[in-house]
């Protein structure tokens, strides 16, 4: 065979390699997002059910909102407060007021964009987004045997 052929062969299979090479890298770049897309919506979801578990029986706005701050301490195993935690809880509060005052039949609350704008403030004040904080483990307690 002559070598020029050959060398067309070999040119075509190392583009081939390259084109599946790329392929590949984006499909698994593109298959982590939707993945960081899909945990963060069921963390969303199951947060915002816990929330609103924890607010339906309040009778007052006051109530409602001290009982969703205490859902967001449980949910992150936040037993003391900081700096940082108060003001994440204080900026969550307008969310647990659109959900106490949707579920009490106020058609102007919109718990979308109280969502919205709380995520929103997370990712721009902490360079991160707010689903992040639900990926931190819980140490282990040791079992100790006596």
């Amino acid at each position: 065979m002559p070598a020029s052929f050959l060398l067309e062969l070999r040119t075509a299979a190392e583009s081939a390699k390259a084109v599946e090479a790329s392929f590949r890298h984006e499909a698994a770049r593109q298959i982590a997002v939707l993945e960081q897309d899909r945990a963060f919506a069921f963390r969303r979801l199951n947060f915002m059910q816990m929330v609103v578990d924890a607010i339906a029986p309040a009778e007052s706005e006051d109530i409602a909102v001290a009982s969703a701050f205490a859902a967001l301490r449980t949910s992150l195993g936040w037993n003391a407060d900081s700096e940082a935690r108060s003001e994440v809880i204080s900026h969550f509060a307008p969310v647990a007021l659109a959900m106490f005052r949707d579920a009490n039949g106020n058609q102007s609350a919109n718990i979308r964009a109280a969502l919205a704008d709380f995520e929103h403030w997370y990712s721009e004040t902490r360079g991160s987004v707010f689903w992040t904080l639900f990926e931190q483990q819980i140490p282990d307690t040791p079992v100790v045997d006596f």
